[in-house]
């Protein structure tokens, strides 16, 4: 298919996650952590609801047969001292099995989100924003699409959980017949349990919902993330720039190299021919093992500078030229032979190549320098 038609066929990018757990954007069911929790509360209740019963039973029996609550004052120590006795001795009585309980509910609750969405702090989304009052957005996020599926999806878990929670108490039936000649306790007690059982099968259908929920968020999610090929263009302009620009950067630091590598062989030279400032020649020539010389450095402003410098460093003589300097700098790459067409400019290097040599104290090779151009301009005649 192509491009208009907005398919997401790349894979989303680090960068595009990162920046979408940013905004808080995660893939996380609404019901699971309830459902656990809820699935957590009733199997609690069927191991410590027995414990639980009777400590609320004892504590009824206590607070309606305690006769110093109904009286004014105690000789002993007062109205008030008695009740915040009793009411500490309660608290403490109490705190060991429901902490357990609502401690537990707690912790599953925070596993529940964590392992969904593991640890997420979003600060930006603590702030007020007035935008989120604005009745219009409002009723445009209550009667949206969504809106509307979560709505049919949460219809369809309570007909589900009613078939559930109706075989289950209908297999029940029989039992809870014969029930009717039994003690009021032993009735309650069952249909306690009971209840708790159905609760229970309920709970597990509603996990069961939850974590295909979540299973389906997550893969809606990914699809959210998915990135059309503009969307990919646009990801990686914003991570590395323009593809243009990198490509004119990438040449720029290519010819920079390439300069570098140019001028690295200043240090070899017997003379530095300028022009004065924005071009440099280093010429290289040894009469014993050259038939003519060779270019080794060359460059223009910036790097002309550094060869000069360079050569100022090294003590290799440089020679102002102009029209030599350019015509070598048009016609003569790195690294190779000077080839000359006319004579005088053959001339004109061999003085500036005895004058270095006088001046660097090789007057041996003078002379042979000047043979060896003259021999040259011969056999090129």
């Amino acid at each position: 298919m192509s491009e208009s038609n907005g398919d997401k066929k790349h894979e989303p990018t680090p960068h595009r996650r990162e920046e979408a757990l940013k905004e808080g954007q995660v893939p996380k069911s609404q019901d699971l952590a309830a459902a656990l929790v809820l699935l957590c509360a009733i199997i609690m209740l069927l191991i410590f609801g027995k414990e639980i019963a009777e400590l609320f039973r004892k504590y009824s029996e206590t607070m309606l047969r305690e006769q110093v609550l109904l009286l004014p004052e105690n000789d002993d120590y007062g109205l008030f001292n008695t009740v915040m006795s009793i009411w500490i001795k309660t608290i403490i009585d109490f705190m060991r099995p429901m902490g357990v309980f609502f401690g537990s509910l707690l912790l599953v609750a925070i596993i529940a989100n964590f392992l969904q969405v593991g640890f997420l702090w979003l600060p930006n989304k603590l702030g007020f924003d007035i935008t989120r009052l604005d009745p219009i957005k409002g009723f445009g996020r209550i009667f949206s699409t969504q809106s509307v599926i979560r709505l049919l999806l949460g219809i369809c878990k309570v007909i589900v959980c009613g078939i559930v929670a109706f075989y289950a108490a209908y297999g029940e039936i029989n039992t809870i017949l014969d029930m009717t000649w039994k003690e009021d306790n032993q009735i309650s007690s069952y249909m306690l349990y009971t209840l708790l059982i159905i609760a229970l099968k309920v709970a597990i259908v509603l996990v069961i919902l939850a974590i295909i929920d979540y299973i389906y968020q997550k893969w809606k999610h990914e699809q959210d993330l998915r990135m059309t090929d503009q969307e990919m263009r646009e990801e990686i302009k914003q991570m590395i720039g323009d593809p243009q620009l990198v490509a004119k950067r990438r040449q720029i630091q290519r010819e920079m190299a390439m300069k570098q590598r140019n001028i690295q062989g200043t240090t070899e030279a017997d003379v530095v021919v300028s022009n004065p400032t924005h071009i440099a020649i280093a010429i290289k020539y040894d009469p014993l093992t050259m038939e003519v010389p060779f270019v080794v450095a060359k460059g223009t402003d910036l790097f002309a500078q550094l060869i000069r410098r360079t050569a100022l460093q090294h003590g290799i003589p440089i020679v102002e030229n102009k029209m030599l300097a350019r015509l070598l700098n048009d016609t003569v790459e790195v690294g190779k032979p000077v080839y000359l067409e006319r004579e005088e400019d053959y001339a004109t290097l061999a003085k500036i190549l005895a004058y270095a040599y006088r001046i660097t104290g090789r007057t041996e090779e003078i002379k042979n320098a000047e043979a060896r151009a003259a021999q040259k301009n011969r056999k090129r005649g």
